[in-house]
Protein backbone atom coordinates (compact mmCIF):
# COMPACT_ATOMS: atom_id res chain seq x y z
CA UNK A 1 0.00 0.00 0.00
CA UNK A 2 2.68 2.53 0.87
CA UNK A 3 4.55 1.52 -3.00
CA UNK A 4 1.27 2.18 -4.17
CA UNK A 5 1.05 5.84 -2.64
CA UNK A 6 4.30 6.45 -3.26
CA UNK A 7 4.03 6.15 -6.85
CA UNK A 8 0.02 6.82 -7.62
CA UNK A 9 0.10 11.12 -8.28
CA UNK A 10 3.37 11.58 -10.07
CA UNK A 11 2.18 8.46 -12.61
CA UNK A 12 -1.22 10.27 -12.70
CA UNK A 13 0.24 13.37 -13.66
CA UNK A 14 2.84 12.14 -15.91
CA UNK A 15 0.23 9.90 -17.78
CA UNK A 16 -2.07 13.13 -17.72
CA UNK A 17 0.49 15.00 -19.21
CA UNK A 18 1.24 12.34 -22.02
CA UNK A 19 -2.39 11.58 -22.92
CA UNK A 20 -3.48 15.27 -23.02
CA UNK A 21 -0.07 16.50 -25.23
CA UNK A 22 -1.04 13.42 -27.40
CA UNK A 23 -4.33 15.16 -28.36
CA UNK A 24 -3.31 18.52 -27.98
CA UNK A 25 -0.50 17.89 -30.50
CA UNK A 26 -3.00 17.41 -33.42
CA UNK A 27 -4.28 20.94 -32.96
CA UNK A 28 -2.46 23.70 -34.94
CA UNK A 29 -2.33 27.11 -32.93
CA UNK A 30 -4.13 29.64 -35.04
CA UNK A 31 -3.06 32.61 -34.17
CA UNK A 32 -0.18 35.63 -35.10
CA UNK A 33 2.41 37.28 -33.59
CA UNK A 34 3.15 40.35 -35.54
CA UNK A 35 3.56 38.64 -39.58
CA UNK A 36 4.49 35.62 -37.82
CA UNK A 37 1.65 32.75 -37.98
CA UNK A 38 2.00 30.64 -34.74
CA UNK A 39 0.00 27.73 -36.81
CA UNK A 40 3.02 27.11 -39.37
CA UNK A 41 5.15 26.29 -36.38
CA UNK A 42 3.33 25.27 -33.22
CA UNK A 43 0.38 23.16 -31.95
CA UNK A 44 -0.44 23.08 -28.40
CA UNK A 45 1.07 19.95 -27.83
CA UNK A 46 3.81 22.09 -27.38
CA UNK A 47 2.49 23.80 -24.23
CA UNK A 48 1.80 20.79 -22.15
CA UNK A 49 4.71 18.29 -22.70
CA UNK A 50 7.19 20.10 -21.10
CA UNK A 51 5.10 20.17 -17.51
CA UNK A 52 6.46 16.21 -17.82
CA UNK A 53 9.58 17.80 -16.95
CA UNK A 54 8.53 19.52 -13.59
CA UNK A 55 6.59 16.17 -13.02
CA UNK A 56 9.95 14.19 -13.05
CA UNK A 57 11.99 17.30 -11.10
CA UNK A 58 9.67 16.86 -8.49
CA UNK A 59 9.89 13.21 -7.92
CA UNK A 60 13.22 13.58 -7.92
CA UNK A 61 13.86 16.12 -5.40
CA UNK A 62 11.18 13.95 -3.25
CA UNK A 63 12.07 10.54 -3.75
CA UNK A 64 15.17 10.07 -5.53
CA UNK A 65 16.15 8.91 -8.95
CA UNK A 66 15.41 5.57 -8.71
CA UNK A 67 12.18 6.45 -8.17
CA UNK A 68 12.21 8.78 -10.67
CA UNK A 69 13.36 6.53 -13.18
CA UNK A 70 10.40 4.11 -12.67
CA UNK A 71 7.75 7.08 -13.18
CA UNK A 72 9.69 7.97 -16.46
CA UNK A 73 9.48 3.94 -17.49
CA UNK A 74 5.70 4.32 -17.18
CA UNK A 75 5.72 7.72 -18.97
CA UNK A 76 7.64 5.93 -21.95
CA UNK A 77 5.01 3.21 -22.17
CA UNK A 78 2.07 5.78 -21.97
CA UNK A 79 3.67 8.02 -24.69
CA UNK A 80 4.04 5.18 -27.30
CA UNK A 81 0.63 3.56 -26.41
CA UNK A 82 -0.93 7.22 -26.92
CA UNK A 83 1.11 7.83 -30.20
CA UNK A 84 -0.32 5.20 -31.60
CA UNK A 85 -3.89 4.86 -30.06
CA UNK A 86 -5.07 8.35 -29.90
CA UNK A 87 -4.41 9.77 -33.69
CA UNK A 88 -7.07 7.28 -34.54
CA UNK A 89 -9.44 7.67 -32.23
CA UNK A 90 -9.76 11.28 -32.37
CA UNK A 91 -10.14 10.84 -36.40
CA UNK A 92 -13.12 8.04 -35.89
CA UNK A 93 -14.96 10.60 -33.49
CA UNK A 94 -14.47 13.55 -36.29
CA UNK A 95 -11.87 15.80 -34.49
CA UNK A 96 -9.51 14.79 -37.31
CA UNK A 97 -10.23 15.21 -41.01
CA UNK A 98 -7.74 12.87 -41.82
CA UNK A 99 -6.29 9.49 -40.96
CA UNK A 100 -2.84 8.97 -40.48
CA UNK A 101 -1.91 5.57 -41.99
CA UNK A 102 -0.70 3.27 -39.59
CA UNK A 103 3.42 2.72 -40.74
CA UNK A 104 3.32 6.56 -40.11
CA UNK A 105 1.30 6.34 -36.85
CA UNK A 106 4.57 3.40 -35.84
CA UNK A 107 7.12 5.69 -37.05
CA UNK A 108 5.78 8.64 -34.62
CA UNK A 109 5.46 6.49 -31.27
CA UNK A 110 9.62 5.24 -32.07
CA UNK A 111 9.95 9.12 -32.43
CA UNK A 112 8.13 9.92 -29.46
CA UNK A 113 8.53 7.05 -27.10
CA UNK A 114 12.43 7.66 -27.59
CA UNK A 115 12.62 11.56 -27.35
CA UNK A 116 10.58 11.11 -24.28
CA UNK A 117 13.19 8.37 -22.69
CA UNK A 118 15.86 10.28 -23.65
CA UNK A 119 15.02 13.52 -22.77
CA UNK A 120 13.74 12.31 -19.23
CA UNK A 121 16.35 10.09 -18.69
CA UNK A 122 18.36 12.73 -18.94
CA UNK A 123 16.96 15.18 -17.17
CA UNK A 124 17.25 12.57 -13.90
CA UNK A 125 20.53 12.47 -14.40
CA UNK A 126 21.58 16.18 -14.27
CA UNK A 127 18.82 17.55 -12.29
CA UNK A 128 20.56 14.47 -9.33
CA UNK A 129 24.27 16.10 -10.26
CA UNK A 130 23.17 19.86 -8.99
CA UNK A 131 20.75 19.38 -6.68
CA UNK A 132 22.71 20.45 -3.89
CA UNK A 133 23.10 23.70 -5.65
CA UNK A 134 21.04 26.60 -5.72
CA UNK A 135 17.13 25.50 -6.10
CA UNK A 136 16.74 26.92 -9.30
CA UNK A 137 19.51 25.43 -10.91
CA UNK A 138 18.60 21.92 -11.02
CA UNK A 139 15.40 22.14 -12.80
CA UNK A 140 16.37 24.64 -14.93
CA UNK A 141 19.69 22.66 -16.06
CA UNK A 142 17.86 19.50 -16.40
CA UNK A 143 14.69 21.10 -18.68
CA UNK A 144 16.91 23.24 -20.74
CA UNK A 145 19.01 19.52 -21.31
CA UNK A 146 16.19 17.17 -21.46
CA UNK A 147 14.43 19.82 -24.01
CA UNK A 148 17.35 20.12 -26.28
CA UNK A 149 17.55 15.94 -26.19
CA UNK A 150 13.66 15.59 -27.11
CA UNK A 151 13.17 18.30 -29.35
CA UNK A 152 16.43 16.72 -31.50
CA UNK A 153 15.47 13.06 -31.05
CA UNK A 154 11.07 13.51 -31.76
CA UNK A 155 11.56 15.60 -34.84
CA UNK A 156 14.26 13.92 -36.70
CA UNK A 157 13.39 10.16 -36.35
CA UNK A 158 9.44 11.29 -37.12
CA UNK A 159 10.11 13.84 -40.23
CA UNK A 160 14.34 13.11 -41.24
CA UNK A 161 14.87 11.52 -44.35
CA UNK A 162 17.58 9.17 -43.21
CA UNK A 163 14.77 7.05 -40.73
CA UNK A 164 12.72 6.65 -43.92
CA UNK A 165 13.10 2.70 -42.35
CA UNK A 166 11.46 3.30 -39.60
CA UNK A 167 8.39 4.10 -41.77
CA UNK A 168 6.83 6.33 -44.56
CA UNK A 169 8.44 9.82 -44.56
CA UNK A 170 5.67 12.86 -44.70
CA UNK A 171 5.55 14.64 -47.31
CA UNK A 172 4.29 17.51 -46.45
CA UNK A 173 6.92 18.24 -43.28
CA UNK A 174 9.33 17.41 -46.47
CA UNK A 175 8.51 20.52 -48.62
CA UNK A 176 10.21 23.65 -48.21
CA UNK A 177 8.78 26.78 -47.17
CA UNK A 178 10.39 29.90 -45.41
CA UNK A 179 11.67 29.21 -42.14
CA UNK A 180 9.44 30.03 -39.37
CA UNK A 181 6.91 30.57 -42.16
CA UNK A 182 8.88 34.29 -42.84
CA UNK A 183 12.14 34.12 -43.40
CA UNK A 184 14.32 34.34 -46.46
CA UNK A 185 16.05 31.33 -46.25
CA UNK A 186 13.70 27.97 -47.19
CA UNK A 187 13.53 24.68 -44.99
CA UNK A 188 12.02 21.81 -44.88
CA UNK A 189 8.97 22.41 -42.93
CA UNK A 190 9.75 19.75 -40.06
CA UNK A 191 12.54 22.26 -38.83
CA UNK A 192 10.38 25.19 -38.62
CA UNK A 193 8.04 23.26 -36.69
CA UNK A 194 11.37 21.98 -34.18
CA UNK A 195 12.22 25.35 -33.84
CA UNK A 196 9.13 26.70 -32.43
CA UNK A 197 8.58 23.51 -30.26
CA UNK A 198 11.83 24.17 -29.17
CA UNK A 199 11.02 28.28 -28.19
CA UNK A 200 8.34 27.12 -26.36
CA UNK A 201 9.61 24.28 -24.63
CA UNK A 202 12.05 27.41 -22.96
CA UNK A 203 8.95 29.66 -22.14
CA UNK A 204 7.92 26.55 -20.14
CA UNK A 205 11.17 25.98 -18.55
CA UNK A 206 11.12 28.82 -16.72
CA UNK A 207 7.67 29.52 -16.01
CA UNK A 208 7.73 25.67 -14.44
CA UNK A 209 9.86 27.25 -11.77
CA UNK A 210 7.80 28.93 -9.93
CA UNK A 211 5.12 25.83 -9.22
CA UNK A 212 8.45 24.02 -9.03
CA UNK A 213 9.45 26.58 -5.64
CA UNK A 214 6.04 26.65 -4.22
CA UNK A 215 5.19 22.89 -4.44
CA UNK A 216 9.49 22.21 -3.04
CA UNK A 217 8.71 24.31 -0.12
CA UNK A 218 5.40 23.76 0.88
CA UNK A 219 4.56 20.49 0.09
CA UNK A 220 7.71 18.39 -1.04
CA UNK A 221 10.74 18.56 1.58
CA UNK A 222 13.82 16.74 0.48
CA UNK A 223 14.58 13.39 1.27
CA UNK A 224 18.40 12.12 1.87
CA UNK A 225 19.21 10.08 -1.56
CA UNK A 226 20.92 6.95 -1.22
CA UNK A 227 19.47 4.45 -4.16
CA UNK A 228 20.08 5.25 -7.34
CA UNK A 229 19.55 1.85 -9.11
CA UNK A 230 16.66 1.61 -11.51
Amino acid sequence: MHSLRLYLLPVIAMTGIVLASNVAVQFPVFARIGSLQLADILTFGAFTYPFAFLVTDLTNRRYGPAIARRVVYIGFAAAVACSIVVPPILHDLGFLEYATAAERLLRIAIASGGAFLAAQLLDIAVFNRLRQESWWRAPAASSLSGSVVDTITFFAVAFAPMFLFLGPNDGFALETAPLLGLMATDAPRWVSWAIGDFTVKLFIAIVALVPYRIIMQRFMPARPVAATGI
